[in-house]
């Protein structure tokens, strides 16, 4: 039985959201608002799971229940519980009035006193083409095998128009509906582009003729599931039109091994170009086992006892952040108070406190780049001699100590703990080491060490990319070959030099093929 929660004074209501081809960047901001607000979304089995993962992120508290049975059936659910009270969204693959099944439900609540809204999504009949690199035009004829077509009327429509015939349907369903375009008159010459996973990370398309079609041959006989089929002479452009599957990183597998609070960042920007991001927390955060440090050190930076506070993670500053927020202090706390940051990443976070930085290392991003800038101290123009030092309670002395030949008395102080997370699933250890990953992305020398310790060492052939001269050390310490290091460390240079790498290792394979 489903259970929904009501908001006090809420008046219950359906609305039909569409979901759009399976990207979560193409839902609308109608959609994304819809979602917000529902207490239980009822699911299509083909919206695709990034896009449920996108809902349950964006709305933890919402209930997400597959929508079975027939059309009447999913409607009365729907009904049922706004009746109560509950915002309810009917999640619908596509767009909702394109799925004849859908319009039969919003009849069906139509004809109760519970009101609808509609959604409308991105068509996967216009979305899936286009990610597949094919400009169907406007003379497009589209359909759902599943919903009984004329297959043959369908291809004396194309054939009449010259236009670009779409069908969305089962794997299966293709070599029969290929046999009877070619009846209905189009060439088996046609060519036709087979996708699956459309708009996703895992898009995969194949193009052939349409007699290779029916004869299940060229590689369409492995598609399996819902799949969309574009058939006709656009198909021609596709290698100047595509874009999608030519990402510099489509289709790589690439190992984030991040805590799980910091993975989202990265695997966004994987995403961007194609990449397939596995996330594996290898390290968590958690308090230092005795806040009695960090509490003097925040009343001391408060009352004026340090010149400057200095910033080597985004941790320390979100450390530093929660304390104030427990204290009941905000960022003009840091009155008179000079900010150092290690690099660029640490340095957003900051100004996302509210504060400017006085200090970001103009060189190599890290704690030897920091002390080639620091400056030392002097006692003419520095009227306090203290350094407030929050860090992680394993980082290294390097900085403190280059600090102290400054000049500068230190205030060491753990501001969060550093623990190895659980090992993996199994088959994730078996990928890291038997090579299942094209790459991995290490942002700290406590994901090297943990990532080995708690799952094996990356296999040979993966490429691994750091982000910076300390993580370079450790993974090679541990005997990984260093292959992508950006210029500046911080978690966007990192991706973005991994897919220049990736783009030219394509460019030298491509060359060796001439």
């Amino acid at each position: 039985m489903t259970r929904v929660k009501k908001t006090a004074g809420q008046t219950g209501r359906v609305v039909f959201v569409g979901a759009g081809p399976g990207d979560p960047g193409m839902l609308t901001a109608r959609a994304t608002a819809a979602l917000a607000e529902a207490a239980l979304v009822l699911v299509d089995p083909e919206v695709s799971p990034a896009v449920q993962d996108a809902v349950r992120e964006a709305n933890p508290g919402t209930e997400l229940s597959a929508a079975v049975g027939e059309p009447a059936e999913v409607a009365k659910a729907a009904v049922e519980a706004a009746k109560k009270g509950a915002v309810v969204v009917r999640l619908v693959a596509g767009d909702p009035y394109a799925a004849d099944g859908v319009v039969k439900e919003v009849l069906a609540v139509g004809r109760t006193s519970v009101p609808f809204d509609v959604v409308p999504g991105v068509a996967t009949a216009t979305a899936v083409p286009a990610y597949a690199g094919v400009a169907t035009g406007g003379t497009a004829v589209t359909a759902d095998l599943r919903s009984g077509v004329d297959v043959p009327a369908l291809a004396a429509a194309a054939h009449a128009t010259g236009g670009t015939l779409v069908l969305q349907g089962n794997a299966e369903d293709l070599p029969d509906a290929a046999a009877r375009l070619v009846e209905g008159g189009l060439a088996a010459t046609t060519p036709v582009v087979v996708t699956t996973g459309g708009s996703g990370t895992a898009q995969k398309s194949v193009v052939a003729k349409l007699a290779a079609v029916a004869e299940k041959t060229a590689g369409v006989e492995a598609f399996t599931g819902p799949v969309v089929a574009t058939v006709g002479t656009a198909v021609d452009k596709r290698a100047r039109l595509s874009w999608w599957e030519s990402r510099p990183l489509f289709g790589w597998r690439v190992l984030v091994p991040r805590t799980k609070d910091q993975a989202g960042e990265m695997s966004d920007r994987l995403r961007a170009y194609g990449a397939v991001p596995v996330e594996v927390p290898t390290i968590a955060v958690e308090p230092p086992r005795s806040p009695a440090q960090m509490d003097r050190a925040i009343k001391g930076l408060v009352t004026g006892r340090y010149g400057w506070i200095v910033f080597t993670s985004v941790n320390a500053v979100k450390a530093v952040r929660e304390k104030f927020a427990e204290l009941g202090l905000d960022a003009r706390a840091f009155a008179g108070v000079k900010v150092a940051c290690v690099g660029e990443q640490t340095a957003e976070a900051v100004r996302a406190f509210g504060i400017q930085p006085e200090l970001v290392p103009s060189g190599e991003q890290s704690s030897q780049g920091l002390l080639a800038d620091f400056p030392p101290y002097d006692d003419v123009f520095d009227p306090i001699d203290r350094v407030l030092l929050p860090r992680a309670d394993i980082a290294t002395e390097t900085l403190a100590a280059g600090l102290q030949e400054r000049g500068w008395e230190i205030d060491d102080v753990t501001a969060y703990r550093t623990v190895r997370a659980a090992p993996p699933a199994a088959s994730v250890r078996e990928a890291i080491k038997g090579g299942g990953f094209d790459a991995v992305c290490f942002t700290s020398s406590s994901t090297v060490r943990n990532l080995v310790g708690i799952a094996g060492k990356p296999h040979a052939k993966t490429v691994v990319a750091v982000i910076g001269p300390a993580t370079a050390a450790s993974a090679q310490e541990f005997g990984l070959r260093v292959d992508v290091q950006p210029e500046t460390a911080a978690v966007a240079p990192l991706v973005d030099a991994l897919a220049e790498y990736a783009l030219s290792l394509r460019e030298s394979e491509d060359g060796e093929g001439k």
